[in-house]
């Protein structure tokens, strides 16, 4: 791949496309590249569809074209990464309203089977027979793409509402069945948001998307009705907003939240009035983000009210005003408090202390406390599914970069803690022969960020291994140093693999992520660029073969730290990447746009438009020798157009200065998560672990 005789890129076609905002003067000769949802989706596509689509399928026949030398490796890495795992399976049983719950896989199949038994006389036995309730495998018969988003059953256990989506735009149906024998209802609603809530068992609330997919209306639907006259019962007329309709663990409310980036406000109605109309307790504020929990009489909040870490507060049911709340856990400077599961006697805490998460229970009467240890160096652990609240058990999960995914019981009272399940790796993994670590680099300004790794015991620390940085760094959301079965077919082979934990994401409290968004944004990418060359300086890392990775938002972060330092890595990995920064946000008529403004800027302001024109990656390409680049894409991705690495890819190509080749794969049946079998997905892992070894000389 790095020699000479490649064959060329298809040629794409340039169309000048002027645009001047705030007297800046642009032209994006790839703009044609854009085709709408709806052309996309015509049987009958017009002719500028049909010279899009040619064009994204001679980059996917040059894509395979260049990485022919590795096709042997591409399907061993396949049957490989297949093999370690276990095709006939069960998920660990978990217990609500009178039901068990769990799924699980057959043999070659890509999609689980739900199933459910009711609960014996003697609650905490286990039945040994569960009848099958929804077999995703059949419903996704026919489909091309096929995502069971989630299913809701209603309180008398008789009828469930389900939600799918087989474009991949994350625009769904919700269908209604009975789950005892399967009968369908012929009421189907569309253009819908996943989930939504049963007040009782006729009344089911939900909520459906505008134009530009934002989830903006709740509707009220009686079963058995017509969808088409279902009450809209609320609409979020804010375009920075978006809602969900859930019911409240306590099951005494129906709930409508409503978000921005830096806002919540919550609704409710109570479950034995569906009729009635929803009241705003906890009214929306500038830059306050509250999460609520209901137990009888009372409401727990979680909130960054006066805490930039956040806090819990409590309030009574009948006076949610904030002069009524009180503290109950406070804030703290250096612990982001994430997430609190509630139960009768005992609280939760999901906390995070130096990038690492911490689980603490809280004895509500007495205030008596511990914590659940963990011991390796980079893991994460989160609460699981906690359905009921009368119970002294707490599910959760736990996994590290060298640990497969398990499943624990915590007793509240004991402390002592049960494995339930631990996922299996077949073909002889051995976790001892594998290592973690967390080291620290140093930024550019001084700030220490933490940086996750993991590689075979019997690896030299020599600074001659081939090294994958992956990033993200957005939204305050982590990247969880997490176990992956597939990942050991790169480490097997001399890779090691590491995670910059850059600011942007909310490992080190709620700073870590305001450092790293609106204007303080470059701290992402000089973040990830430090880590990159703490790696190399400590002997990670072969300095001629450094890769990076990151996907969405984390294909910005890798597509500006290309710009800013091709010289530092040989090959470039960016799944569908959020790379036409200015475009994007500019066009308001796009999924996600109006409700990222407090995220990147609004670019209708001049000094926000200056701000992300200086990092857009696909305004900022300039002649370089950029290193090989593997791009991929979903052509019905609803999150980031395919357009944006489709033009992106081609203005590189313009100015490229080296002979790496810079490639474009596009799935053309699939939205922004890419393939949804459990096996269909390994081989879009298996293209990239095979551009990455072949770049690395490991082929």
């Amino acid at each position: 791949m790095k020699s000479t005789t490649l064959p060329p890129p298809p040629a794409t076609i340039r169309k000048n496309h002027v645009t001047v905002v705030h007297g800046r003067k642009r032209n994006d000769p790839f703009a044609w590249l854009r085709v709408s949802e709806e052309q996309r989706r015509s049987p009958v596509p017009d002719g500028h569809t049909r010279l899009v689509t040619d064009h994204l399928r001679l980059e996917n026949a040059y894509t395979e074209a260049v990485l022919a030398p590795v096709a042997g490796l591409r399907e061993a890495l396949y049957r490989e990464m297949k093999g370690r795992i276990k095709q006939s399976d069960l998920s660990v049983p978990y217990r609500e309203n009178g039901y068990w719950y769990r799924f699980r896989f057959d043999e070659g199949a890509e999609y689980p089977v739900h199933m459910r038994a009711r609960v014996a006389e003697d609650r905490d036995r286990v039945p040994e027979v569960f009848t099958d309730f929804l077999d995703e495998n059949a419903m996704s018969a026919g489909h091309d793409y096929f995502d069971l988003a989630d299913f809701e059953i209603a309180p008398g256990n008789r009828l469930m509402a389900y939600s799918l989506d087989t474009t991949g735009r994350r625009c769904y149906e919700i269908r209604f069945r009975d789950p005892d024998t399967g009968q369908e209802l012929p009421e189907v609603i569309t253009h819908a948001a996943d989930g939504g809530a049963f007040a009782d068992d006729r009344t089911f609330f939900y909520v459906r998307k505008d134009r530009s997919l934002r989830n903006a209306r709740v509707y009220r639907h009686i079963i058995g009705t017509d969808p088409s006259a279902d009450v809209l019962v609320y609409h979020e007329r804010n375009r920075a907003f978006s809602c969900e309709v859930y019911r409240s663990r306590s099951d005494r409310y129906v709930v409508i939240s409503t978000e921005s980036t830096l806002s919540s406000e919550h609704r409710l109605l109570p479950v034995d009035d569906p009729m009635g109309e929803f009241r705003v307790l906890f009214p929306r504020g500038r830059r306050h983000e509250l999460s609520i929990m209901h137990v009888p009489g009372k409401f727990y909040l979680l909130t960054n009210w006066k805490a930039r870490n956040f806090r819990l507060m409590e309030c009574p049911e009948d006076s949610t005003e904030k002069t009524s709340w009180k503290e109950v856990v406070p804030h703290r400077g250096n612990v982001l408090l994430e997430d609190v599961t509630v139960f009768r006697d005992h609280l939760v805490l999901t906390e995070r202390e130096e990038g690492l998460v911490h689980l603490r229970v809280i004895q509500i009467g007495t205030g008596k406390e511990h914590q659940i240890k963990f011991h390796d160096p980079a893991y994460v652990a989160f609460a699981g599914t906690n359905p009921e609240w009368d119970t002294t058990r707490f599910r959760y999960g736990y996994t590290s970069l060298t640990t497969p995914s398990s499943v624990f019981e915590h007793d509240l009272v004991s402390g002592r803690d049960r494995l339930l399940k631990q996922q299996d790796v077949l073909g002889g993994f051995d976790p001892a022969q594998y290592v973690s670590e967390r080291i620290w680099a140093r930024a550019a300004d001084g700030t220490r960020v933490p940086i996750s790794l993991v590689h075979r015991r019997d690896l030299a620390m020599d600074g001659r291994a081939p090294l994958l940085l992956y990033g993200y760094g957005a939204y305050g959301i982590n990247v969880e140093p997490v176990f992956s079965s597939a990942r050991l077919s790169l480490l097997d082979r001399g890779f090691v693999y590491a995670i910059a934990h850059v600011r942007g994401g909310e490992e080190l409290g709620r700073a870590w992520y305001e450092d790293g968004r609106m204007e303080h944004k470059p701290n992402t990418f000089t973040d990830f660029i430090a880590c990159a060359e703490q790696l190399v300086a400590d002997g990670h890392a072969d300095h001629r073969r450094l890769y990076c990775m990151g996907g969405s938002a984390g294909g910005l972060l890798v597509g500006a730290v290309m710009n800013m330092r091709p010289d530092l890595w040989d090959g470039v990995v960016a799944e569908v990447p959020f790379v036409d920064v200015v475009n994007t946000m500019l066009d308001d008529s796009l999924p996600l746009t109006t409700g990222e403004y407090d995220e990147w800027g609004d670019p209708r302001q001049a000094d926000a438009f200056m701000r992300m024109l200086s990092y857009s990656p696909y305004d900022n390409v300039r002649d370089a020798s950029y290193p090989a680049l593997l791009a991929t894409t979903g052509f019905h991705d609803s999150q980031v157009q395919y357009w944006e690495p489709a033009k992106w890819v081609a203005r590189l190509r313009e100015h490229q200065r080296g002979k790496a080749p810079l490639l474009l794969w596009t799935n053309m049946e699939a939205g922004h998560g890419g393939a949804t079998g459990r096996f269909e997905q390994l081989a879009e892992i298996a293209r990239i672990y095979a551009f990455l070894l072949l770049r690395a000389g490991l082929a």
